[in-house]
């Protein structure tokens, strides 16, 4: 079990599924979370439950991730860990016929999102002389689906965010990896298995994974554990990962 105690995390897009989940693992390992998202009323709750710290806010506004970052370095000095978790999955739909409006969203939110937080967050975690940024990825970041222009492309380019930090901060005590969880039982996969588009939305439930699992992943990726995989992707599909991990189908 990697111990946090006395470090300070920041989740994004934590009002549910792996966000909310990460949470709470990276409070009962002893850190100060601060859990994002643009619903209040879910992170307060949240916050509340875990004795954290809630942020509303939208990641997609370079200023609402700056002033999460400044908000939890006022209360507590420093910044250890930054989950970039926020995510849309929409529109689900033929490139040639995709709403230009929500196609856009999905890449301020995958893409820019994670820029934005990395931004934010380096200045602090420079100062420090060490800092952790994990962020959650996709398989579709390295194979195409039908209907999913926006979401592959996005996590493509957040994966390559991945790799310019790790090159760019090494140096200064980052540490920078993605997480690819794969299917993972969240309101996501809901709307993917509605849309009836390409063989993903044809899995059965069962096969999804629960939100728990890539929360455990990032809290032990957070740890010792993880600098094997800097400037990498670590697949949650990977059964000698999940053994390492200790989890269980």
């Amino acid at each position: 079990m990697v111990n946090l105690d006395g470090q300070v995390v920041l989740v994004t897009g934590a009002s549910r599924g792996i966000g909310a989940a990460a949470a709470r693992a990276f409070a009962e390992a002893g850190a100060l979370v601060g859990v994002m998202a643009r619903n209040q009323a879910a992170v307060g709750e949240l916050a509340a439950e875990i004795g954290g710290m809630a942020l509303a806010g939208d990641v997609a506004r370079p200023a609402d991730m700056e002033r999460a970052v400044a908000l939890l370095r006022d209360r507590a000095g420093r910044l250890d860990v930054l989950v970039n978790n926020a995510g849309l999955i929409g529109p689900i739909a033929d490139l040639a016929t995709a709403d230009v409006e929500e196609w856009g969203q999905v890449i301020d939110v995958n893409l820019k999102g994670v820029f934005h937080g990395m931004r934010a967050a380096l200045p602090v975690m420079r100062a420090q002389g060490r800092g952790t940024i994990l962020t959650v990825g996709s398989g579709a970041a390295h194979a195409p689906q039908e209907g999913w222009s926006a979401y592959c492309a996005s996590k493509a380019g957040a994966y390559m965010l991945t790799r310019a930090v790790d090159l760019e901060a090494r140096a200064d005590g980052i540490r920078a990896i993605s997480l690819s969880p794969g299917t993972v039982a969240t309101e996501m996969q809901k709307t993917i298995r509605q849309s009836g588009i390409n063989p993903v939305s044809q899995l059965d439930w069962s096969v999804h994974i629960p939100p728990e699992w890539p929360a455990r992943a990032l809290l032990w990726l957070s740890g010792p554990d993880g600098d094997e995989f800097l400037g990498r992707e670590v697949s949650l599909r990977d059964d000698e990962i999940r053994r390492r991990i200790g989890l269980t189908s």
